[in-house]
């Protein structure tokens, strides 16, 4: 026997909502069927004769919507007064005793660190996202290309180690198809792991699928991605659009049929030339894992490689990568491009060059054109990138940004940080993102990884340092892997003796700077970092035997000396 029960549910701000309202109710033990209308705000619920109101009223709660039985206006029912009242100071309220509605655009690593904080703290949340879940990290991004440059780097080695002489190398048989399959299977294991699955079991996210523009500074249109609209009103707003591939303006460039990281990461053939407009991150790491996976390899600097770091960063990458047959054009940039016949063709000041397949890396811009940032009266700067405080504010203060569409540092661990910090002001906390102390990794090889100041750095802004290099021939682990490539480099200010920054160029450099962020951080000078305890042989005792020789030549101490 069944019966039937109507329900009036405040709080729904779209027919997305009404549609996640009745999945949710459907999932309740003993309901039959449920149909949500969002213009008449009412739930028509058909349950087995033994299911009670509460259960019902908890699910709609949990959503962070108000129930109530349609004659008796303005009055929670059941376990939904428990829900709304009973979390006292826990619950981030409105004026009017509603919980705080928080709207999220994006879906990466900001947004999710921002809507699982705001949720902790109380509000409820509608998370707004145009594409894949996920943003661009564990789709287009961090995740893919690690696992395609890992294996590129194990068919290096299997090709070419220092240890040929006892070792018979042989040159690997790539299949690509298969490589691709298994990076791609582990890119949907962890956005389902790690993003969708969280998304579906959290009640107090709403999800919709659409993109979104400002009506207002309290209001979103959003367009959905299976037709129609919705509006979405917010209390706070966080905006974590991320950002894309930034493309210059060659000539030719836009009518051909060139690659971006996206389109390489995914590409399932090698091919046999590829041509690398760029001379930093993204495109010297895909340039290195394609000429490990058979391509042959040109880069375009506009300048040198790595630019913008320290001198000896760019000359001791530019020599590894010419060491294993890279060839890397300085100071040199396309003209004009052309394709034809399956043929890129490069004209540069230096003649042509000429390639099966272009990738071009040269910065990435944030997504920001599409929002109607106007309309809430959001400050972007030339770059059009959101501008924020050390507590993501922007200079609206019930709207927020974090992630690659600001002006901080585009990292991932920086977005989330930053993404976490946002939810806590948006609910009435007051909390920095400190980012004196942010490392950074190129995954290399050798890696770049670099924290705190430079030496130009520091000169800028007229700070006295002192600073050392140290080659990796002094280094116990490198000899004991025949594979010197790199140095350490430490920067000290000038009579204090205290670190202001690291910058290293190392196998594994990843995993050795996090120690010199962690005493930059902790105010140490280099004296005291030389007199720590580092396990012998590891590639970060490093650090300490680069502290050392700000005292002394370690060329005259014994392997392990303290």
């Amino acid at each position: 026997m069944a019966d039937t029960i109507t329900l009036q549910i405040e709080g729904m701000t779209c027919d997305s909502c009404a549609v996640h309202a009745q999945q949710t109710l459907e999932r309740v033990p003993g309901v039959r069927s449920a149909s949500v209308s969002y213009p008449q705000r009412r739930a028509e619920i058909e349950v087995d004769a033994s299911v009670g109101l509460d259960p019902l009223v908890a699910a709609v709660a949990a959503l962070g919507y108000r129930a109530r039985l349609p004659d008796t206006p303005n009055k929670p029912t059941g376990l939904l007064d428990k829900s709304l009242d009973g979390q006292g100071s826990e619950t981030r309220r409105t004026g009017d005793g509603e919980a705080l509605h928080i709207a999220v655009i994006g879906s990466g690593g900001a947004a999710m660190a921002a809507a699982l904080k705001a949720v902790e703290q109380g509000a409820r949340v509608t998370l707004i996202e145009r594409g894949t879940i996920g943003g661009t990290c564990v789709n287009v991004g961090c995740v893919p290309s690690k696992i395609m440059i890992r294996a590129a780097h194990i068919a290096h080695l299997r090709q070419e180690s220092p240890f040929d002489g006892g070792i018979v190398a042989a040159v690997p048989v790539i299949d690509r198809g298969k490589l691709l399959a298994q990076q791609q299977a582990r890119v949907d294991e962890l956005r389902h792991a790690k993003y969708e699955g969280i998304l579906d079991g959290n009640p107090a996210i709403t999800v919709l699928h659409g993109e979104a523009r400002f009506m207002s500074g309290h209001s979103l249109n959003v367009q959905l991605n299976d037709g129609g609209e919705c509006e979405v009103a917010f209390d706070r707003c966080l905006i974590a659009t991320g950002a894309s591939p930034a493309i210059p303006p060659i000539p030719g460039l836009k009518d051909t049929a060139y690659w971006t990281s996206t389109e390489a990461l995914i590409s399932d053939t090698i091919p046999e030339r590829l041509a690398v407009i760029g001379s930093s991150v993204v495109a010297l790491e895909l340039a290195q894992a394609f000429v490990r996976l058979g391509s042959q390899v040109t880069i375009l600097a506009r300048g040198t490689l790595f630019l913008r770091e320290d001198q000896a960063i760019g000359v001791a990458i530019t020599a590894a990568f010419r060491a294993e047959g890279i060839e890397v054009l300085e100071h040199t940039q396309a003209s004009h491009i052309a394709y034809a016949d399956g043929e890129f063709v490069l004209a540069t000041g230096h003649g042509e060059v000429r390639a099966d397949k272009l990738l071009v890396a040269t910065g990435r811009a944030p997504n920001t054109c599409s929002l109607n940032l106007e309309a809430a009266g959001v400050t972007i700067n030339a770059q059009r990138a959101i501008v924020i405080d050390p507590g993501m504010r922007t200079n609206r203060p019930n709207i927020y940004a974090a992630g690659d569409c600001t002006d901080q540092p585009q990292f991932v661990y920086v977005a989330a940080a930053a993404g976490t910090r946002a939810a806590i002001n948006m609910t009435g906390g007051d909390t920095i993102l400190n980012l004196t102390a942010m490392p950074a990794v190129v995954f290399t090889d050798p890696q770049v990884a670099t924290v705190g100041y430079s030496e130009a750095q520091a000169r800028h802004d007229g700070i006295e340092t002192d600073s050392r290099t140290l080659t990796l021939d002094n280094v116990p682990r490198a000899l004991a892997n025949f594979d010197t490539r790199g140095f350490i480099k430490l920067i000290a200010e000038k009579g204090s003796g205290r670190l202001l920054g690291a910058q290293v160029v190392a196998p594994e450099g990843g995993e050795v700077i996090q120690v010199a962020a962690l005493a930059l951080r902790a105010r140490m000078t280099v004296q005291e970092l030389a007199d720590q305890l580092f396990p012998y042989l590891t590639m970060v005792e490093g650090i300490k035997l680069c502290a050392q020789t700000f005292t002394r030549d370690v060329r005259e101490l014994s392997c392990c000396a303290g």
